[in-house]
């Protein structure tokens, strides 16, 4: 302000020293004013300045959510971890609401001027409250259905009158929220999970029939396009779809002029008018038309809309000649296609019982290097379904690559979705990349994301495995285990016996730098593994237990780790529990058992082990054999010896 208003003299007084200081040299030349222009003010957001800071920085993928506490202690490491520490922070601020609610007499005073209503206490309200009209617009604006409907039919009960235009605003809450109280914003998590849940629920009717909205839509009189519109469109949002198709036909026979969005939310349930194919094209068409006869202009949400119906069709070919048709259409009508337009497009050409469709490949075409804004709230399926595509329609790397790159595209990783659907799409990304590319160039993409971004579930894991297995990348394995310990997947019995199978079948080979250490990883991980499944305390998962090949790979994993002691307390647990454990271990884990007791001159465990594969029936003359070569037997060891297999196989 104080510069503004010196600029004029200061103008002035240069122009007068440039003026004299000028004067007494001689120029042809004409003058030329100076002005100095002063800019417009910018409108800038309260974030505007965080946002500048955050691009100079980027996402940072070993860094923890900034949803939880960087703290090594505090930081969740596996998928249950993450949902149990953001819903319990979200839980916090529950308890903390409901105990200023409780004692609101101790939070009546205010802090911040000006006061900040939503640290306020809730307001209660009662038979006994005054209460008028305003009270009731100010519920409406908060959302507060409960106490909104409750404030409304206490005027009622009082004899106050109440506009049209009030019942026309509870009458939109009540119908967008169903007469449900909704979550509050700040509960971001639940809110998801919610959204998920009901997501798995999308095709149950759930709106609630003859209640107050219906009530107050008949006692508006006289009814307008405003009325019909929220009316319907409620219906239509929680899949009363018959009711709100009558009510448009309705307002159409009535001659009200409705909206787009109107229109819009009775295309989206069209599905559930028609049962055929071809009934839901037509009655589309139809809805179409009427739109274009009142000379509505479609928008985006009615593109989504049409594509929506179109991706129902259980026939494939009409579903794809249609989808074309509409967006061809719309192309037309200038209406520029979103993430959501694209999604649709994806799950009507990539189905999996169709014809194999590249569609994606000119959609990535079209999208890339592009940056986009959330415009439907289909949105954020796109991404998470053209991995899906790459993975399990086309088996594309390259194309996982291309739609990763346009995932992190300026700030379009704000369009991933929620913590499901980001995971959701890194499944797809590492199960595909495990598959298709070396394990080197896997494990950096592993070491990028795990585990701050995402956390490989069970079944992924299993696939990384098996591409450590192909690979022959056995020095990985004490990495994976560590993980997989982490991430709680140890009671998971698949993948404790691929991780021996690997273990078994990949030995270290010692002339290698990176295995000199390794066998007693191997043995450190087979010690772990029984510990798991043989605690004394209980604590396993009652569908975890030992098999006999199991339990034949851990030991002889501990031989070759040269743990000779622990070998010998799971040889003496299989000996025990022979008639609990399914199955024996092979012939080869008692040889390399035996030979170990050979070693380490223990003949009567060596002993044991014979008698055990006698009693289960398995091949005992190699065992026998290697037992005479290896000992110098005494009488007891060699009358027994010989009662197990004979003095003819002993003797040789």
């Amino acid at each position: 302000m104080y510069l503004t208003s010196r600029l004029p003299r200061l103008y002035v007084r240069t122009a007068q020293f440039l003026g004299t200081s000028t004067s007494r040299f001689k120029s042809n030349a004409p003058a030329v004013e100076e002005r100095i222009e002063i800019p417009y003010r910018v409108q800038r957001s309260p974030t505007d300045i965080l946002n500048a800071l955050a691009s100079t920085v980027g996402r940072d993928p070993t860094a923890p959510h900034y949803k939880y506490h960087d703290d090594p202690y505090l930081i969740p490491m596996s998928n249950v971890g993450k949902r149990t520490f953001a819903m319990s922070q979200e839980a916090g601020r529950k308890a903390a609401k409901y105990i200023r609610d409780e004692h609101r007499d101790v939070f009546m005073h205010q802090e911040a001027q000006p006061p900040i209503e939503a640290f306020a206490p809730k307001m209660i309200f009662t038979e006994d409250s005054e209460v008028n009209t305003d009270t009731l617009h100010l519920l409406i604006r908060n959302s507060q259905v409960t106490d909104a409907v409750f404030v409304y039919n206490l005027l009622k009960q009082k004899g106050v009158e109440i506009s049209n235009d009030s019942k026309q605003e509870i009458l939109e809450l009540i119908c967008f929220y169903n007469n449900e109280e909704p979550l509050p914003e700040e509960l971001i998590e639940e809110r998801w999970f919610k959204a998920n849940a009901d997501a798995r629920e999308r095709n149950r009717k759930t709106w609630k029939d003859d209640e107050l909205a219906e009530q107050l839509f008949q006692e508006l009189e006289p009814k307008t396009a405003r009325s019909y519109a929220a009316i319907i469109r409620g219906m239509s949002k929680y899949f009363q779809a018959e009711r709100a198709y009558a009510l448009l036909q309705e307002a159409t026979e009535k001659q009200f002029e409705l909206d787009t969005q109107t229109f819009n939310a009775v295309i989206s349930v069209s599905n559930f008018l028609k049962e055929t194919a071809d009934q839901r094209w037509e009655l589309c068409r139809d809805l179409l038309q009427q739109m274009a006869h009142q000379q509505l202009r479609p928008n985006l949400g009615t593109l989504n809309a049409a594509l929506e119906v179109v991706s129902t069709f259980g026939n494939f070919k009409l579903a794809r000649s249609s989808a074309l048709k509409v967006l061809a259409e719309f192309k037309q009508l200038g209406i520029e296609p979103s993430l959501g337009t694209y999604y649709y497009l994806l799950i009507i050409f990539c189905r999996d019982r169709a014809p194999v469709s590249h569609i994606i490949v000119d959609i990535l075409h079209e999208l890339k290097g592009r940056e986009f804004t959330i415009q439907h709230p289909k949105d954020t399926f796109f991404f998470a379904t053209a991995m899906d595509v790459c993975r399990n329609h086309l088996h594309d790397k390259t194309l996982a690559r291309n739609v990763d790159e346009l995932l992190h595209t300026g700030n379009n990783y704000d369009l991933i979705g929620d913590t499901y659907k980001e995971a959701v799409y890194y499944r797809h990304f590492f199960a595909l990349l495990c598959q298709t590319e070396p394990i080197d160039e896997f494990m950096k993409v592993y070491d990028l994301l795990v585990p701050n971004v995402y956390i490989p579930e069970p079944g992924i894991m299993e696939e990384i495995l098996k591409a450590v297995e192909m690979n022959g990348a056995v020095e990985l394995m004490p990495r994976f285990w560590s993980d997989m310990v982490i991430f709680d997947h140890t009671n998971r019995e698949s993948l404790l016996t691929r991780t021996l199978q690997i273990l078994i079948d990949n030995p270290p080979n010692n002339d290698l730098p990176a295995h000199q250490s390794l066998p007693e990883q191997v043995g450190k991980i087979a010690l772990d593994i029984y510990q798991k499944i043989a605690d004394p305390e209980g604590r396993r998962p009652k569908d975890l237990q030992f098999s006999g090949k199991m339990i034949g790979d851990i030991l002889a994993l501990l031989v070759r780790s040269g743990n000779f002691e622990k070998a010998n307390e799971v040889f003496t647990h299989i000996d025990k529990n022979q008639h609990r454990i399914p199955g024996t271990p092979s012939e080869n884990c008692l040889q390399e058992y035996v030979n170990a007791c050979i070693e380490n001159k223990a003949p009567t465990q060596a002993i044991v082990c014979l008698q055990y594969a006698v009693e289960n029936n398995m091949d005992a003359q190699p065992i026998a054999e290697s037992i005479n070569a290896g000992f110098t037997l005494n009488e007891v060891h060699l009358s027994k010896v010989k009662s197990l297999v004979g003095e003819n196989l002993v003797g040789k």
